[in-house]
């Protein structure tokens, strides 16, 4: 697995391509990736050839009605459109920009259709976000007429462009508040795509299962959650961000450049060494930033580890050691954040000097020319707008290091986890051969840990036929739990052959059985029981363990509780028998699976799983065990064991 880079460089774009793509566009092609950004590019250009036609329309339309008004206001305009239009290149240019991209999109349609709505939303939003950039240009237009009018005392003027201006707020506010909600909304419909992207593979092939014990993954649920509602989110922000300030650099700097070449020399400059020391001085909290995220998840995952495991710590009066490891982890995101707000204070020192000096520069450079008579009032005030749109489009990693640092640092998370999910974790070079039958076999099967640190069991073979049963039984540490694992295809580090049902037939009990989230009927239907059960047969399985009186006690069948805290551990066993009874698997493994049973609760449940299980196999250390089976493995130290009939 490839290791986190905490550096801003073209693996992290390569990182955040392998995440954001497959929601727009398969990754199951040559060049995918490239055809990603090539659409990306051709939708905007679409957004951007479907506003100028319909500026065009309103324009005109407008001019149409009130012509002597538009013509002072926005006479400029409609002669740059008829100029654009009448010019054949401009003219063929601005076709392009609808034509090819809908070419385009026709020619992947079959790649596309299936995501129209991520399509379809992202070229709204670019729409919206062109809309408010021209509305800014605007504005900035708008203000300086009204200002010079002012300036020179002339009324009919001043209150004609108030007017105009007060209007294009008027228009801008819901152009503003649709283009923030379709983002939000855009950002909510990608979160639940990649969220379930990432929750299939996830539970595919027990990837959370190998994750969990052979990788260096930390907190893959913090990673699913929060990292990925911040990569969509924030990958947006930037998106729009980054285009809106493409936008700004291009129609202000022309403005700008009108009123002071001087000024935009100036401020280029100004920007390329801002970047250049931002990026030196804030390199470090990309690492910090990362590691902040790590600490908060471990520091989450310590509080609920307590909240799982109350009843333990009240018994064993381990309050004291368990508050100490919270704490211990609470003081390691504290350690962290102030190393993280120390950088970014030093950062701060520079970016809010950096920013400070827009309101000084533009008018000391500009101020001189309106004293010389060569510019008018209204001017000055748009050059400073200009100035800092400007120096803000240039300004970009300065302006948003600390949110890109932070971004940086999820997109190396998601990454990591990403490749985990794609990269199936190493279980060494050697590995059981699994075959599925309707049996219960081994041959000459030896077990080792998922890290070939030590070997458990060396060739075991024996077979059950239809109605037979096997007990594994010996000392702690022989390797009786891991001989399951291995018969269940979790643990396949060793060599031999291991012939099993499907797994689908197979109910698993371990000796804390597992408590789902949900009701007493989702528990007993757990994980394949047939969903159109009724409550009779629900309360006949529950008969069947001494567990009748369970749904009146807790409040019936769909009320949900915390079941670890309201079973005991016995009774937890026993639901899981009736588990059974109602999964109808023909197929059981019992891990200890009764060991918090007496002895006739005990009788009484192997009885029903002699009655319906086709084969079955336990583990335990109860002698009592032997006679409700038809063999005994016993596994002994230096890998010996002994295979024979229980009777």
């Amino acid at each position: 697995m490839s290791q986190p880079s905490h550096r801003f460089d073209a693996r992290v774009w390569g990182q955040f391509i392998t995440i954001a793509q497959p929601y727009f566009f398969p990754r199951d092609r040559r060049g995918s990736s490239g055809i990603f950004i090539l659409l990306l590019f051709l939708v905007i250009a679409l957004m951007f050839g479907c506003l100028f036609a319909l500026t065009a329309a309103v324009t005109f339309g407008l001019n149409a009605l009130a012509p002597e008004l538009m013509g002072q206001i926005a006479g400029g305009l409609m002669d740059l459109i008829r100029s654009l239009w009448s010019d054949p290149f401009s003219r063929s240019l601005i076709l392009a920009t609808v034509i090819v991209p809908l070419g385009v999109f026709v020619l992947l349609r079959r790649d596309l259709l299936p995501r129209w709505q991520a399509w379809t939303l992202l070229g709204l939003l670019l729409m919206l976000s062109l809309s408010v950039s021209g509305l800014n240009v605007i504005i900035s237009f708008v203000g300086r007429f009204f200002q010079t009018a002012l300036a020179e005392k002339n009324a009919d003027t001043y209150w004609r462009f108030l007017g105009v201006y007060a209007g294009v707020f008027v228009v801008g506010t819901p152009i503003v508040v649709i283009y923030r909600y379709v983002r939000e909304y855009l950002g909510l419909c990608w979160r639940d795509w990649l969220t379930r992207h990432f929750l299939d593979r996830y539970f595919q092939n027990r990837s959370y299962y190998a994750i969990e014990n052979a990788s260096d993954i930390d907190n893959p649920d913090q990673r699913i959650t929060e990292d990925i509602r911040s990569f969509t989110q924030t990958s947006l922000q930037f998106l729009l961000i980054i285009l809106s300030d493409i936008i700004d650099l291009v129609a202000f700097s022309g403005i700008l450049w009108s009123i002071s070449q001087t000024l935009t020399l100036t401020l280029i400059g100004y920007a390329v060494v801002g970047t250049v020391v931002t990026i030196l001085i804030g390199q470090r909290l990309i690492r910090l930033n990362f590691n902040q995220l790590r600490r908060e998840a471990d520091f989450r995952y310590g509080l609920v580890h307590v909240r799982d495991n109350a009843e333990s710590i009240a018994f064993y009066r381990g309050e004291a050691q368990e508050s100490l490891q919270v704490r211990q982890r609470f003081i390691e995101v504290l350690r962290n954040f102030n190393l993280l707000i120390g950088w970014q204070r030093n950062l701060d020192f520079f970016t809010t000097a950096y920013n400070y000096f827009v309101i000084i520069v533009p008018a000391a450079v500009v101020a001189p020319r309106y004293f010389a008579g060569e510019i008018d009032f209204g001017a000055i005030s748009q050059a400073s707008f200009a100035f800092s749109q400007v120096l803000g489009s240039l300004s970009i990693i300065v302006n948003q290091f600390a949110n890109l640092s932070g971004f940086i640092a999820g997109i190396e998370r998601l990454a990591e986890f990403n490749d985990a999910l794609v990269t199936p974790v190493s279980l060494g070079e050697s590995q059981i051969e699994l075959v599925e039958q309707p049996r219960f076999a081994l041959e000459k099967v030896t077990i080792a840990t998922p890290n070939l640190a030590r070997q458990l069991v060396q060739d075991v073979t024996f077979a059950l036929d239809s109605g037979e049963s096997v007990v594994i039984m010996g000392p702690s540490g022989v390797g009786k739990s891991s001989m399951l694992r291995a018969i269940a295809g979790l643990w396949q580090s060793g060599s031999g052959r291991i012939i099993r049902p499907p797994i689908s037939d197979v109910l698993f009990l371990p000796q804390r059985p597992y408590m789902v989230l949900g009701t007493l009927r989702t528990q007993l239907l757990y994980p394949g029981g047939d969903r159109d059960t009724s409550d009779d047969g629900l309360l006949y399985a529950l008969a069947q363990v001494n567990l009748e009186h369970l749904p009146d006690r807790v409040g019936g069948f769909d009320v949900e509780l915390a079941w670890d805290d309201v079973l005991s551990l016995g009774e937890q066993q026993r639901l899981a028998i009736a588990r059974l009874l109602l999964n109808k698997r023909p197929y059981a493994i019992l891990d200890e699976a009764t060991s918090a049973l007496d002895l006739d609760n005990e009788q009484r449940v192997y009885a029903h799983i002699q009655r319906i299980a086709h084969n079955y196999i336990s583990v335990g250390h109860r002698e009592s065990l032997i006679q409700y089976h038809t063999y005994i493995l016993e596994l002994k130290s230096n890998q010996a064991w002994e295979f024979r009939p229980a009777h």
